[in-house]
């Protein structure tokens, strides 16, 4: 890696150029989160020794930086990428530091602002609004959601039925979609969320996407009549309702619930470090603050202990379950939280094997895969492994595009590619799950 001053940034190459001058139609966007961003920059490095990561974190520390890879400051080692959101006024410091101790960096987002400027879209309203003409290839706001939401429970009653499965910590209804079709008689289920962590939003437009696909190829596609004939799926297109709200109204980076503490002034839960397998242990927080804050208690939030009270009432019938997340390109399977092989690993491994090779067959793009705790790093009190333990025996975290070019900024363009090859992703699990996995 070469030590990078202002690198170019290809990111205008990507994209049409009337993404530059821009407009946002939502709600509080219209100021483009009121500049809160110019001058920031994301920051790549890669410690050489232990030395340089501990270095690292005190720094980071000290800076209050918002780390993007990985998800606490705790899992900074020797070799580890890590990718780095410095506020402007941090930057200098950060940057001196780093040429200071000679730890090489490269700068992948030289302004922030103006890269949230440019991957943001310039589309009418009506285009984002206008229910017939749902497009899914932008990003939606969370009113959007649900009103697209109500909308295919209306028009689509043979398939779709949309229902609530609780409250978050500010009120707001948390829906699930159940996809399939009706039958008296017994059928398995598989469970998909997205959102979970807010500022993800490849997350929940795969969501969308999914159901989309599901209702345009009933007819027409063997794989998918099979898929919506013998299974029910039971869709949460957005996890963390409020977080992802605020990320929209007031700052795009926002990653954990919005729950307050009133011994605390930080705000917030990272609602996969909440769940009561290992909690806030290896990979967790204990301090409100931080972005891995596993909560007071398991399930402490809303929003998780709704979904864990649908998946526990319903476990002996839903046998799998998938949750969409960003950035990094990997498919993941229990655990997380241990080295160790789970019992069934020769049927996941082979599901997650032909997955990877289904997705990498439409563009090309890689995906790792594996146990969590050795393919990305250990974390405790995850949703994919409390799943796996209160016994759905086939239970995945997929971390969609990119690799850290645009990071949680992927841009409006790259939704269609990457959830035209997550699909077949998922096609092939339900497939391998319904064949050869009992």
């Amino acid at each position: 890696m070469k030590f990078l001053g202002k690198p170019r940034t290809r990111t205008a190459a990507f994209l049409p150029l009337c993404l530059l001058f821009l407009k946002i139609l939502q709600p509080g966007h219209s100021q483009l989160y009121s500049n809160r961003y110019a001058g920031d920059k994301v920051i790549r490095l890669i410690p050489n020794t232990e030395e340089e990561a501990n270095a690292l974190k005190k720094i980071y520390h000290q800076l209050k930086v918002d780390l993007w890879q990985p998800s606490s400051i705790s899992y900074v080692s020797k070799g580890a990428v890590t990718d780095v959101h410095i506020p402007q006024n941090g930057s200098q410091a950060l940057l001196a530091f780093l040429q200071e101790a000679n730890i090489q960096y490269k700068i992948l987002i030289e302004d922030l602002q103006y890269t949230l400027e440019k991957t943001s879209s310039l589309r009418p309203q009506r285009n984002r609004r206008y229910l017939s003409g749902y497009n899914y290839e932008v990003y939606h706001s969370l009113e959007e959601i649900q009103n697209w939401m109500y909308h295919l429970n209306k028009t689509h009653p043979g398939l779709i039925h949309v229902f609530s499965i609780g409250k978050s910590y500010e009120g707001r209804p948390l829906y699930v979609l159940k996809l399939g079709r009706k039958s008296r008689t017994y059928k398995r289920a598989v469970w998909i969320d997205c959102g979970i962590h807010a500022r993800e939003w490849i997350s929940p437009a795969f969501c969308q996407w999914f159901v989309k696909e599901a209702l345009l190829t009933y007819k027409s596609d063997p794989t998918m009549r099979k898929m919506l004939n013998h299974l029910y799926f039971y869709i949460m297109p957005v996890f963390n309702v409020d977080g992802y709200h605020f990320s929209w109204t007031s700052d795009r980076f926002w990653r954990k619930t919005r729950s307050r503490s009133s011994r605390f002034r930080c705000r917030g839960v990272d609602a996969n470090r909440n769940w009561k397998v290992k909690w806030c242990d290896e990979g967790a927080s204990m301090h409100p603050c931080d972005d891995a804050y596993c909560g007071p208690f398991p399930e402490s939030e809303p929003e998780v202990k709704a979904v864990a009270t649908f998946l526990r009432k319903h476990r002996k019938h839903i046998r799998a379950y998938l949750s969409f997340h960003a950035y990094a390109q990997m498919l993941l399977y229990p655990y997380s939280y241990k080295y160790a092989t789970i019992p069934n690993f020769s049927c996941v491994e082979s599901a997650a094997y032909k997955a990877v090779n289904a997705l990498r067959s439409v563009y090309g793009v890689q995906y790792r895969y594996g146990p969590a705790s050795s393919t990305l790093y250990v974390s405790s009190g995850s949703s994919m492994d409390w799943a796996y333990k209160n016994g759905i025996p086939y239970t995945f975290a997929f971390e969609l595009r990119d690799t850290g070019h645009f990071g949680f900024l992927l841009p409006e363009m790259l939704i269609k590619p990457t959830c035209t090859e997550t699909m077949l992703a998922v096609k092939n699990i339900t497939m391998h799950l319904l064949k050869k996995c009992p």
